[in-house]
């Protein structure tokens, strides 16, 4: 990944605490991948001692995961502070519920360097937030890390195809990036087995918002703070030229009145194994050997 596209995370956290309280209000797509998310948890038997909601935001899925894991503890990670304040203020009414007090913890962290201890989580899950990590097999090796033996990985990130249109409309007019990198849901696969993941699942949904004008997608794109963190992006606001240009190239693609912009939503799941054992009970260590010529 060349240095322009990798994620600036103090721009992360500096436009998530700025969007927090605009969020809820403005993203629909991550509230219906949301309960979508929790429709097929529904198909999966998992019964975690603790819950990891990594990524939570404004705590979207604490309602929904405390209605199919009553009394779980529950730990909410988020880069942001005012993201986790939000969803705080989100649970108020829940925790009146009875059956529905479960021990709640916050944590402002990143989800590259979980401050969890080993096998501590039955269960991580995390909705719409692997898009904004720099090295994605390290962030799968540091969920498998705190999930416990049998324990369960349950994600939505977006691909490649994920504003494709505002992707080519800003192509070729200044040199820098404008949109976020995104990757192939195969690779994905292939990380979670490199990690030592059993039975990973994975699949893909694309969803097609329309507006009315492409500031509305940027407007939108603002409220959840979704826009431009890469380091290779603008470093001052675009110029009055360079918008008008992107709007004339996206306005080839008006249908019926509308502008379309793509997101591919990937999901997956897979398991961390429990150990193997021998027929004595104990442990089984896989030991990898080197070719002769690689030996050390």
């Amino acid at each position: 990944m060349s240095d322009d596209l990798a994620i600036d995370k103090r721009q992360v956290r500096r436009a998530f605490e700025q969007a927090a309280n605009a969020y809820d209000a403005a993203a629909i797509l991550q509230h219906e991948v949301c309960a979508r998310m929790l429709d097929r948890l529904d198909y999966i038997k998992v019964t975690p001692s603790t819950i990891l909601d990594a990524g939570s935001g404004t705590g979207n899925a604490l309602p929904g995961l405390m209605q199919r894991h009553a009394g779980t503890a529950i730990v909410t990670l988020d880069i942001a502070l005012a993201m986790l304040q939000r969803g705080r203020r989100r649970l108020a009414w829940w925790q009146r519920l009875p059956g529905l007090r479960p021990p709640l913890h916050a944590l402002c962290a990143d989800i590259e360097r979980l401050p969890l201890r080993e096998a501590s989580v039955g269960l991580v899950w995390s909705n719409l937030a692997l898009q904004w990590v720099n090295d994605l097999p390290r962030t799968f090796a540091e969920l498998h890390r705190v999930i416990e033996p049998g324990g369960l990985l349950m994600f939505s990130t977006f691909g490649p195809d994920t504003l494709k249109e505002l992707r080519d409309a800003y192509q070729g007019t200044d040199g820098r990036t404008h949109v976020n990198r995104f990757v192939d849901m195969h690779d994905i696969g292939d990380m979670l087995v490199h990690c030592g993941y059993a039975d990973p699942v994975m699949d893909m949904e694309p969803f097609t918002l329309t507006y009315e004008r492409v500031r509305d997608l940027m407007r939108d794109l603002k409220s959840i703070g979704a826009h431009n963190v890469t380091r290779g992006r603008p470093a001052s606001l675009s110029g009055k030229a360079l918008i008008r240009a992107v709007e004339d190239r996206y306005e080839a693609l008006r249908r019926d009145g509308r502008l379309p912009a793509t997101f591919e939503v990937i999901y997956g799941h897979a398991w961390k194994p429990m150990p193997r054992v021998s027929p004595t009970g104990k442990r089984v260590i896989d030991i990898k050997s080197h070719a002769a010529g690689d030996a050390r």
